[in-house]
């Protein structure tokens, strides 16, 4: 994969605004465009209680629900990754020799973590990326496969034209205390919580309607508000989300539209991303920002 191959359309406008609008559209491809990213993603797995074989994956794999466990021989080609944020030793049986996993190997991690853990395939043997996970309390593994041909395809996310009357001015109202909101993600076997802060509050051209949206707090004060619309499903992933700077002084905040963009599960199968919380909907097919993806 080339990231320069992906669409570029910095220098075609000539409003500031809109030009700004476009350095960020190619910064978003360029990230959506490292190896072993989100687009890379090609299998999710649930570790069993036992060891076993999956699917596309060289060794055998479970856990005892708090640590998960990996057993290969040289055979299988597996070599370690990186162990940073998680308790990660060799077992009874086993160790490392030469980066490859040799015998049994364990790794603990606390919930909503991720690890790179071990790679195989490939010239130098890590073509593929294991992913270690816990998500909704349960550890699984997803395989980042830099031969994906929705990675070597990619030329870009396909969006709408640029409107700036889809730059709205909104007043943020915060909650006295942040909310932790139950809500579902882009699997159903995975609940997550949405920390509210507050909500974001506006109304869009050619309507007196106001419309509130739940936002949750990022670094340094931003807000990213999480989505539906009416064009869902039919021009559009079936969430997206849009983040804005930190509020002003005076509580107002620049929502602009034309940046909403989609989660990995919009690209993939094996997403686990956090979907809107309920009621956080708009009426309105609101075509602005990143199209469907597929």
């Amino acid at each position: 994969m080339n990231p320069s191959a992906t669409q570029s359309t910095t220098g075609t406008a000539t409003d500031p605004q809109e030009a700004r609008w476009q350095r960020f559209r190619d910064n978003r491809n360029a990230a959506l465009a490292t190896p072993h990213g989100w687009l890379t993603l090609t299998s999710l797995h649930w570790l069993p209680d036992t060891p076993s074989s999956l699917d596309g994956v060289p060794g055998q794999w479970w856990t005892d629900g708090t640590t998960a466990w990996l057993r290969a021989a040289e055979e299988d080609g597996l070599r370690t990754l990186n162990d940073d944020g998680a308790d990660s030793s060799a077992g009874p049986d086993g160790g490392r020799r030469a980066g490859s996993v040799v015998g049994t190997v364990s790794a603990r991690l606390a919930d909503e973590e991720s690890l790179d853990w071990v790679g195989f395939g490939g010239p130098d043997g890590t073509r593929v990326v294991v992913e270690l996970a816990v998500r909704g309390g349960r550890y699984a593994i997803r395989t980042r496969d830099d031969a994906s041909p929705v990675y070597t395809g990619f030329q870009g996310v396909p969006v709408f034209d640029y409107r700036p009357e889809l730059v709205v001015t909104a007043r943020f109202e915060p909650y006295p205390e942040p909310r932790a909101v139950p809500i579902a993600t882009a699997n159903p076997l995975v609940e997550s919580v949405h920390h509210s802060v507050g909500e974001v509050v506006f109304t869009l051209p050619g309507s007196d309607t106001e419309y509130r949206l739940q936002a949750e707090e990022e670094k340094l004060g931003a807000l990213t508000i999480t989505f539906h619309d009416a064009s869902n499903g039919d021009t559009t992933d079936e969430w997206r989300k849009v983040s804005t700077a930190r509020p002003r002084p005076d509580g107002t905040v620049v929502v602009d539209f034309n940046r909403a963009i989609n989660y990995p599960s919009a690209f993939t199968d094996f997403g686990t991303c956090p979907a809107p919380v309920p009621g956080n909907s708009l009426p309105v097919r609101l075509e602005a920002g990143e199209r469907k993806a597929r």
